[in-house]
């Protein structure tokens, strides 16, 4: 009986410790997910809040703009924010913001600044090398890997409705309204058909396995109807690239 009872104790203390420790440990990722957070956050304040574009050049302006918005956007998260999931989310806003903000300085000729955490999107879409054009449903889409007045938006790379695009500057975020409606949809669609496609197939592209994981990516996205939509220290654990103009996870999700 004795015996019985010392195990039943001993049993009792070895769960205990094993809650409090899982407890400890998911309070010390939390605590330092938001810490992740807020640097990030500050970070692209500090950028955003001390770099002006010269009002003639558009594609630094924009960039800018984008940047701003990214900033609004993850203050708002962090306000709310309460789990590691959400903290996350901050970050990966916050970083869309930082690549809007180095496409700005790089649009004014100056260097780009510190490097900002690799998407696994990012990496396997690669850039753009060269211009690309097409024309869809009456109207003329290009790319470019310069910024100039005619592409303006820069996408940082990831995914539209699955299919990997490359980062570059565009004439047109056509990656925005490709998550609006089923209408948008299609085009977003068409535009990776007519001008994204062929640019990978004639190496227009580099710093991408487009044409094994990528390709094969893009070939299932197609046939079943198909995201925009090292500060962090290597992986960042998952997460989606998902917040604002990207909708939910375009730049592939994940750190690298």
């Amino acid at each position: 009986m004795e015996l019985w009872l010392t195990l039943l104790v001993v049993a009792i203390l070895v769960i205990f410790f094993v809650v409090q420790s899982n407890k400890k440990r998911a309070q010390a990722e939390l605590a330092d997910a938001e810490a992740e957070a807020r640097r990030l956050y500050e970070r692209l304040g500090g950028q955003t809040m001390n770099l002006t574009a010269p009002g003639d050049n558009l594609p630094a302006g924009q960039a800018l703009a984008d940047a701003g918005e990214r900033y609004t956007a993850a203050g708002s998260q962090l306000e709310s924010a309460r789990s590691i999931n959400q903290y996350r989310l901050v970050a990966e806003t916050a970083i869309e913001g930082l690549n809007y903000v180095r496409a700005a300085r790089t649009a004014m000729h100056m260097d780009p600044g510190p490097e900002v955490p690799v998407m696994r999107g990012q990496r396997r879409t690669g850039a753009l090398t060269e211009p690309v054009s097409a024309e869809v449903e009456g109207r003329r889409y290009t790319g470019s890997p310069d910024p100039s007045d005619e592409n303006r938006h820069y996408y940082p790379g990831g995914r539209v409705d699955g299919r990997p695009v490359p980062a570059g500057w565009y004439n047109t975020p056509w990656w925005q309204p490709a998550l609006a409606g089923a209408a948008g949809v299609f085009v977003g669609m068409m535009v990776f058909d007519a001008m994204i496609a062929p640019a990978y197939a004639m190496g227009a592209i580099e710093g991408t396995d487009y044409g094994s994981d990528a390709g094969a990516d893009g070939g299932d996205a197609g046939a079943d109807g198909g995201d925009a939509g090292g500060d962090s220290g290597g992986d960042f654990g998952g997460g989606d690239f998902g917040g604002g103009d990207f909708g939910g996870g375009d730049f592939g999700g994940g750190f690298e």
